[in-house]
């Protein structure tokens, strides 16, 4: 009887289509080879039903849905001449036009999609045009033609074809000219000296002759803290510590130390044979200082006997000197060429002595935001930054610079450096550092009328003025805003070695 049945339905649906007007005739869409008699076997159809069930029906009933009723419609209206649409203009011009906008807008169509496909009833679906709903509507088949069509269009940002333009970082405006120009008058042109210093509290210190005056760059306000005595005394170096103490080397092998606030000298520590042209705070109260007999001395400055270390590494004068930011290492560079770097637990040598500069090492800057970094630069021979990894000792990377390397100050808000160059160019270079060592030229600021021998950094770190011979000071405004630290730079640091990029 059911056989019957079905005999009956299938007479009534071709006498339908026998009535249907010849022009829709036309339209021949491929049949489903499921329906087929020599059809696989294997696995029962999704339309089947159980045996012995009452509920399954006994023929299949295909259902169009809004995206196949869109797509059999654009086949229509694209069928040849000879269909219902009738075109005036028929040129082969015009058909390879709409050939191309068809395989532009739809992928090329598979055997098995079917206008009237076979599907497994439903009850979830969203809308009949989006990508997801399309792809329900099949039973492990793959995504129709119509859901191809709107997933892949152009202005979808998934498209493989189309990509999302990449945000661009945004430019920050880096003034070519300093903000401010002072005079700095009997300034002492000597490479291996360093008579500049910018506080906490925002004191710029200067050392002029054997002079040492204080600008105080809130106000605006200049006043003359000391001047050395006997002939030829002059400065040599100055270094602040993190409070309002000075620490001021001279000529004659003596280091004073100052209380600015209460302009007065607080105390005077020898150690040294010649003049101490370097020094360093380590903390509030361990100081290093370095001279020309080659020797570095360490000095707690709490203390009666204050030296505490003699540190025996270099050859000649060292002129360089630095502790990292963390306290454990003091790198120090020497007129023999030589970047000694050492543990602050041990005093006896050098944990690591490299001999890679071929001139005097006197720019030395740790970098802010990454461990275990160092910048360093050679003289007039040499001409050359190295960024160190100073765990090991390895050379990241090496610049030639082309000029004299005075001084290097690293930026605490982007990353960043700037670099002093006397002969043969007198400018400054901004950098950018890239990771791994790799750095690029950002811009050359120049102005200067001789060697630029010093910098110091402002305390928002916005700010860095540089001394050249030519007895001038100059603020240059190039760093970034300070709203981004170096513990923001630490941060952003770790995220890119979890995201496996090594910086």
């Amino acid at each position: 009887m059911v056989v019957a049945m079905a005999d009956s339905h299938v007479q009534e649906e071709q006498n339908r289509v026998s009535n249907t007007p010849s022009a829709v005739r036309k339209l021949n869409f491929p049949s489903d080879p499921r329906m087929a008699g020599g059809a696989s076997n294997t696995g029962s159809p999704p339309f089947a039903a159980p045996v012995g069930s009452r509920d399954g029906g006994d023929r299949f009933i295909p259902r169009r849905s809004d995206g196949v009723r869109d797509l059999s419609n654009y086949n229509h209206l694209s069928a040849e001449p000879q269909t219902l649409i009738l075109d005036a203009d028929t040129s082969p011009a015009k058909q390879d036009y709409r050939n191309t906008l068809r395989d532009t807008i739809l992928p090329p169509q598979d055997g098995d999609d079917k206008v009237l496909a076979l599907r497994q009833p439903f009850s979830h679906l969203t809308s009949p045009l989006s990508p997801s709903a399309s792809a329900s509507r099949y039973v492990g088949s793959p995504m129709s033609p119509s859901s191809r069509l709107y997933s892949s269009s152009p202005s979808s940002p998934s498209s493989p074809t189309v990509s999302s333009p990449k945000k661009k970082r945004p430019t920050r405006f880096i003034p070519k000219s300093p903000d401010k120009i002072l005079d700095a008058p009997d300034l002492v042109d000597d490479y291996y000296l360093n008579l500049l210093d910018w506080s906490p509290s925002n004191i710029l210190a200067v050392a002029l002759g054997q002079s040492v005056f204080l600008w105080n760059a809130s106000t605006g306000a200049t006043h003359k803290l000391l001047e050395t005595t006997g002939a030829g005394n002059i400065v040599t170096s100055l270094s602040w510590s993190n409070g309002s103490t000075l620490a001021v080397g001279t000529h004659s092998a003596e280091i004073q130390l100052w209380d600015v606030a209460a302009n007065v000298e607080t105390r005077r520590m020898g150690g040294h044979l010649s003049r101490v042209a370097s020094l360093a705070w380590g903390s509030n109260s361990l100081l290093s200082s370095g001279s020309r007999d080659s020797m570095i001395v360490n000095h707690d400055t709490r203390s009666q006997q204050h030296q505490i270390a003699v540190l025996e590494g270099h050859l000649q004068e060292v002129c360089g000197l630095q502790w990292s930011p963390q306290g454990g290492q003091l790198a120090s560079g020497g007129n023999d060429n030589l970047l000694n770097l050492w543990e602050a637990r041990v005093n006896r040598s050098p944990r690591l002595s490299i001999e890679r500069h071929c001139a005097a090492v006197k720019a030395l800057a740790w970098c802010p935001f990454l461990h275990n970094v160092l910048a360093s630069g050679g003289g007039t021979a040499d001409r050359k930054i190295c960024l160190w990894n100073t765990g090991n000792g390895t050379c990241l990377n090496e610049v030639d610079t082309k000029s004299q390397v005075c001084a290097i100050q690293w930026s605490v808000h982007d990353r960043e450096f700037v670099s002093s160059h006397g002969f043969t160019h007198n400018q400054l270079i901004l950098w950018r550092y890239l990771g791994e060592g790799r750095v690029q030229k950002i811009t050359e600021l120049t102005g200067h009328q001789a060697r630029v021998l010093h910098m110091a950094k402002s305390p928002d770190g916005t700010t860095v003025v540089s001394a050249a011979a030519d007895e001038t000071l100059r603020f240059w405004r190039i760093f970034g805003s300070p709203t981004r630290s170096a513990a923001k730079l630490k941060d952003e640091q770790a995220c890119r070695s979890l995201l496996g990029t090594n910086c």
